[in-house]
């Protein structure tokens, strides 16, 4: 196998699952981005040294102003996508409080609202996990 054949490395990706008086925060990707208007949970790319846990409380913060701890998590999950392979740390976190008033495309929903959104087809598994009330993991 060439250099040129050789798969890309997984890119590691932080994905908070905020729940706040029980329901999820979940955002709707801008039209211009990759999957655009798909909606997701706040998340993004673990930095050189960060760990998921720290990364996803970052890029919640980032995103939505929403101030998060990581309580949980849930099964990681491995992707394949045309433009990128991801290994997808989802972690449950408890809403702490918000810094700055939450973006327009961000919405607070309850767990069966889920199937009314679409969302990442890496997302699948997560999804039915948190509609049939699947708890998370304890860290």
């Amino acid at each position: 196998m060439s250099p040129a054949d050789a798969p890309a490395p997984r890119v590691e990706v932080a994905i908070a699952i905020v729940w706040h008086q029980g329901r999820l925060l979940i955002g709707q990707r801008p039209q211009d981005a990759t999957l655009p208007g798909l909606w997701e949970f706040p998340g993004g790319k673990v930095e050189p040294g960060e760990t998921p846990t720290a990364a996803a409380e970052r890029e919640c913060l980032e995103e939505t102003g929403v101030l998060a701890r990581v309580v949980g998590r849930y099964p990681v999950i491995e992707h394949d996508y045309d433009h990128a392979a991801v290994r997808l740390h989802f972690l449950a976190c408890e809403w702490v409080g918000e810094k700055s008033p939450l973006p327009q495309r961000c919405r607070w929903i309850h767990p069966s609202e889920l199937g009314s959104y679409a969302f990442p087809a890496a997302n699948d598994a997560l999804l039915e996990m948190l509609l049939r009330g699947q708890p998370p993991e304890s860290l």
